[in-house]
């Protein structure tokens, strides 16, 4: 009973300290300037600086449950705050530049990912997380195709350092482009990673361009609704075939594989569309699904060392800058082809 109480005492402290680095980093956030800087990364740098010098055992069941249950919990609360009407909000043109975009990400991402010789979990997960919506689009592709930790660590740190850069320059090469607000809000919204990310390179550039490239950065994250969907296909045939070979070639019902906090997660995007959620709560929901993102984000840093990144090597970072430089590229010559430069 005693070692039960005690294994149960740890496991909540363990909890407890992966909400303390999530509230520790929302915290951070806020005190950085211009909005550069998310808590989801912070939490997980911040966690892996921790675990250089604090990786006991008795906290691994902990950052398991935490990185993996309570994720996909985040998942499904994020459904509520995804709405297929926004979409109507930005024109038809919008569509057009992600088309190409996401054809770029994960088509492109095919041939590039050889190059670097990367797993192919690995590279959807950077080609998610450029095409679509950052960390959001990582946290939420990530358990539908059995990614490890540390593949959503190499991907969300590949993602982030590009942003940090862009960050500065789009609003320097759009003046010098002669970018209109609405041909550079469509760029920004379009190529620009993490939602932070793009309404700071927005504003920078003008107001009404900030605007514009957030409304696009919404329309954007409605992607991850097929995505997700594409990526679950893709997961649960690579399942069945492997539960196929171990069963003798037996028929495997899909059903019992399917992950089922894509219901949720559909279910609450569903309802959200057709108006049945209040704002308020919509609201709450979204930020209840922040919070335990970058509280599972903690939990992955906690188990993730620097020794991890330093095994991986440089690949997953240059892969990373390929690909959003090739979005970045195709985004433009696209903006081009529209008229719009």
């Amino acid at each position: 009973m005693n070692s039960k109480m005690k294994k149960r005492g740890m496991f909540i402290l363990g909890v407890a300290i992966c909400i303390a680095v999530a509230v520790l980093s929302i915290m951070l956030e806020r005190l950085i300037p211009g909005e550069i800087l998310g808590s989801s990364i912070i939490a997980l740098f911040m966690g892996t600086i921790i675990n250089s010098f604090f990786h006991p055992d008795w906290i691994q069941p902990a950052l398991k449950f935490t990185s993996k249950r309570i994720l996909k919990v985040a998942i499904i609360l994020l459904g509520a705050s995804l709405s297929v009407g926004t979409i109507m909000s930005v024109g038809k043109m919008t569509f057009f530049v992600m088309f190409f975009t996401f054809a770029m990400c994960f088509g492109g991402g095919f041939f590039v990912r050889k190059l670097f010789d990367l797993n192919w979990k690995l590279s959807n997960l950077i080609s998610a997380g450029t095409g679509i919506c950052g960390g959001s689009a990582v946290a939420a592709i990530a358990p539908v195709i059995d990614a490890d930790d540390k593949d959503i660590a190499f991907a969300l740190s590949s993602t982030f350092l590009f942003d940090m850069v862009m960050v500065a320059l789009y609003p320097i090469m759009g003046k010098a482009l002669g970018m209109s607000d609405i041909a550079y809000g469509i760029w920004a919204g379009t190529s620009v990673n993490d939602t932070a990310s793009v309404v700071a390179s927005g504003y920078a550039f003008s107001e009404a361009a900030g605007d514009f490239a957030t409304m696009v950065k919404l329309t954007r994250t409605i992607a991850i609704i097929p995505t997700v969907l594409v990526f679950a296909f893709i997961g649960t045939r690579i399942k069945q075939k492997e539960m196929q070979s171990v069963s003798g070639g037996k028929k495997v019902n899909i059903l019992k594989i399917v992950p089922w906090f894509i219901g949720g997660f559909l279910a609450l995007a569903i309802v959200n569309s057709v108006g049945l959620i209040p704002v308020e709560i919509s609201t709450f929901m979204k930020s209840a699904s922040k919070f335990l993102m970058v509280t599972a984000l903690a939990a992955i840093g906690l188990g993730t060392s620097i020794t991890d990144f330093k095994k991986a090597g440089l690949s997953p970072m240059f892969y990373g800058i390929t690909i959003d430089t090739l979005v970045t590229l195709t985004a433009l010559v696209v903006i081009w082809f529209m008229g719009l430069l």
